[in-house]
């Protein structure tokens, strides 16, 4: 018998609003292969299947590995406002892959717009959460793909069906 397709259904669309990057240096010991960037979450909104915002103090925790690509591992909480579970809380671990031009990462780097379709940007989103309803953001895979703005970062997660 054949094997199912897996199949993408849109499940959320945030804005995470960040601060000026902190450049921490290169890495050096054992397993180094990079130059290590701190990227402050400081709000934002999440709406689709849940709604709610992103609480400020969350990071992206980025190993720059060249000039022309990133590993990011975000990590941040989400605090809903949906009428069945208003306060719920939901921490999401995005762990991403962003590549692009050394010329439009030189210019996302500075604070300067990119068109979003110059940059591959994706991502593989997992979720802990407080409430028993929401148990099935933590039963499916999740893929997104994102886009950096000089103020914020636009997101849409899919949950892999």
């Amino acid at each position: 018998m054949p094997l199912p397709a897996p199949t993408l259904e849109p499940a959320l669309d945030l804005t995470v609003f960040v601060a000026a990057p902190i450049e921490a240096g290169e890495i050096t010991g054992l397993n180094s292969r990079g130059k290590r960037r701190i990227i402050p979450i400081t709000g934002g909104t999440v709406s689709g299947a849940i709604h709610g915002r992103v609480l400020p103090g969350g990071a992206d925790f980025q190993l720059v590995v060249s000039d022309t690509c990133a590993d990011l591992d975000a990590r941040y909480l989400l605090q809903l406002d949906d009428p069945d579970w208003a306060g719920a809380h939901v921490f999401v671990q995005n762990r991403a892959l962003r590549r692009g031009s050394p010329e439009d990462i030189a210019k996302l780097v500075r604070g300067e717009p990119v068109d979003p379709a110059a940059i591959y940007f994706r991502c593989a989103p997992s979720f802990e959460v407080s409430h028993p309803a929401l148990a099935w953001m933590t039963q499916s895979l999740f893929i997104g793909t994102g886009a950096r703005f000089p103020d914020r970062v636009e997101m849409r997660f899919f949950r892999v069906a």
